[in-house]
């Protein structure tokens, strides 16, 4: 059953074409994950289908009758004051309606009118009835329990719950907006990067929540590894025009590549036929004048009315401009860092009044020294010249913490950290600090390279960036933009020792296979921090699992990781 139809749809942004005559259909039942370059038009395509754009005239946006679209963008917005848990709760606005009804029933059933007519009574116990059925199918009694396993299964720390919004990041945000989504039950769930700054478990708990939704998915990610475990079908939008395919996205890059080899044959073969029918015509037309001959103008007309009814096949698009990102490095210390007996504690911010009253035990607990809280505890590793090691952990772990120690922003409580003589680190930070957003981006390419004007735009241009952007505001760049510009700059930087924080969040798929091969043709180091699991198999080769302030190694990639737990585990079963 077809829940949404796109037809002839032509979407005109200021005077972008963000895609012409576009056709589209989403099924009931399907995991639809929605690919292309950044800039390509998937986030403008849910808007369409939510109405928060329209159409060119010709073109339809139809829902079935009875669907319902729920809709998670980006960057959600809420009242800056509310809570997590009050937000969360009202996901699924019924639940509180159907309470009211049960409310407005039992005060009905109190009243003589009622209870004394046997009619009346009956009428409102079957009511009681319906409504107490409708109650415990949205979860009744439980509601609230299962908005908050939600919630934690998100990443969402119990100690937020009751935070307002204006005080939580825009990750977290978009945690509750998903929550919100999921309590709702939609017909069609829209889902615009819902996993950017959810940790592992957040990830799998994503995955089992769209593999179990019942009714249709469609996710715009850049994580292959849950296109992977979620998808069941793949729809790519390039040049304007969407293509589906069906299964994850392993099968569709299988499946892509056939399709491309098939084009490019049956292009080439059209190619000849039309090379052949052209010269035909030609000699035909040619003979017509030469000899007078009508019989040879009929069949160069008839010929020429053949090639132009031709459904013509177009040239296949093998390779596309990438961007060009070389991160030479160079050989330095073997050992590049070390750790011995590195601790890290913070003293927790003490908790505000309950009451404005005067509390005396209240006064002399917060007089009482508050005790520190361990981040890391004793941690001991080396890491050698050419290593490319992934630390990972749940949100709050500490792993952004120990970063920071690296890069001399925090000292360790105790314990030593060691640098090698000859390593120079080229840092890459999740939230883009280390650029300058009043710069330009040519000033910030120019001054990190010492170059002229002229030689920063054509380096620029090896990162996709056009003079118009060079010459824009780094604040002005979108996301993907802005991580662009953070690896040119580690390029210019010449570090050999990389520190990169959550490298591939803002970056298409495109982008993030260039940074896996150059990172995988880097004479250096690298320590990466990432939720990224596709990105960690292709690119590390030891993984630090910081957990409970302790960090844990294992050798090899992600999947080497989740064997050697399924391993431990089936040891202590």
């Amino acid at each position: 059953m077809i829940s949404i139809t796109i037809s002839n749809a032509t979407l005109i942004l200021g005077s972008h074409v963000i895609f012409r005559d576009l056709s589209w259909e989403i099924q009931h039942d399907q995991k639809i994950g929605l690919i292309g370059p950044n800039g390509a038009g998937k986030s403008s395509l849910l808007k369409l289908i939510v109405g928060e754009h329209a159409p060119e005239k010709g073109g339809t946006v139809i829902r079935a009758k009875g669907v319902t679209v729920g809709y998670l963008p980006q960057h959600p917005e809420f009242e800056p004051n509310r809570t997590a848990i009050s937000l969360a709760l009202e996901g699924n606005p019924r639940v509180a309606e159907v309470e009211a009804e049960l409310h407005r029933v039992e005060s009905k059933l109190a009243d003589p009118e009622v209870y004394g007519d046997s009619k009346k009574l009956e009428r409102a116990l079957d009511e009681q009835h319906k409504l107490l059925e409708e109650f415990e199918s949205l979860g009744g009694a439980n509601y609230e329990s299962r908005v908050r396993e939600i919630l934690r299964g998100l990443g969402l720390p119990e100690s937020d719950f009751e935070k307002p919004v204006h005080a939580l990041s825009g990750g977290q945000k978009k945690l509750i907006g998903l929550a919100r989504l999921m309590l709702a039950k939609p017909s069609v769930l829209l889902l615009d990067e819902p996993d950017n700054h959810l940790d592992m478990p957040g990830k799998a708990f994503l995955e089992k929540l769209i593999n179990d939704y019942d009714g249709a998915v469609v996710i715009i990610s850049h994580d292959r590894y849950i296109l992977d475990a979620a998808a069941s079908h793949i729809a790519e939008i390039e040049d304007g025009k969407i293509t589906t395919f069906t299964g994850n996205y392993t099968e569709y890059i299988v499946d892509k590549e056939e399709r491309l080899a098939r084009q490019e044959e049956l292009f080439r073969v059209q190619q000849r036929e039309i090379g052949r029918l052209e010269t035909a015509i030609k000699r035909f037309a040619m003979w017509a004048k030469v000899y007078d001959n009508e019989k040879m103008a009929i069949k160069a007309r008839s010929m020429q009315k053949r090639l132009d009814k031709m459904d013509k096949i177009e040239k296949p698009v093998t390779e596309r401009r990438k961007m060009d990102l070389e991160l030479n490095g160079w050989r330095g210390s073997n050992q590049v860092l070390e750790f011995v007996e590195v601790s890290k504690s913070f003293l927790p911010h003490p908790s505000p009044p309950a009451s404005p009253r005067f509390d005396f035990a209240a006064q002399t607990s917060r007089a009482a020294p508050l005790s520190a809280e361990n981040i890391l505890n004793d941690l001991n590793f080396l890491i050698r010249h050419g290593e490319r090691v992934g630390l990972i952990g749940a949100n709050g772990a500490g792993k952004s913490v120990a970063l920071r120690l690296i890069l001399g922003k925090e000292t360790p409580t105790s314990g030593e950290i060691k640098i090698g003589p000859s390593v120079k680190i080229g840092y890459y930070a999740q939230e883009h600090e280390t650029l300058d957003f009043d710069q330009s981006v040519l000033d910030a390419v120019r001054l990190g390279g010492n170059m002229s004007e002229g030689r920063a735009v054509s380096f620029l241009t090896r990162y996709l960036f056009t003079y118009r952007q060079a010459t824009q505001r780094v604040g002005s760049l979108s996301g993907g933009e802005r991580s662009r510009l953070q690896l040119a700059l580690l390029v210019l930087s010449g570090a050999n020792f990389l520190l990169l924080d959550e490298p591939t969040n803002n970056l298409d798929i495109a982008s993030a296979e260039v940074l896996e091969n150059a990172l995988n043709d880097f004479n250096g180091t690298v320590l990466v921090i990432s939720h990224d699991r596709y990105f960690l198999d292709r690119t590390v080769n030891r993984i630090f699992e910081l957990k409970d302030a302790r960090i844990a190694e294992y050798t090899g990639g992600y999947s080497d990781y989740t064997e050697a737990l399924e391993r431990k585990k089936g040891k202590e079963s």
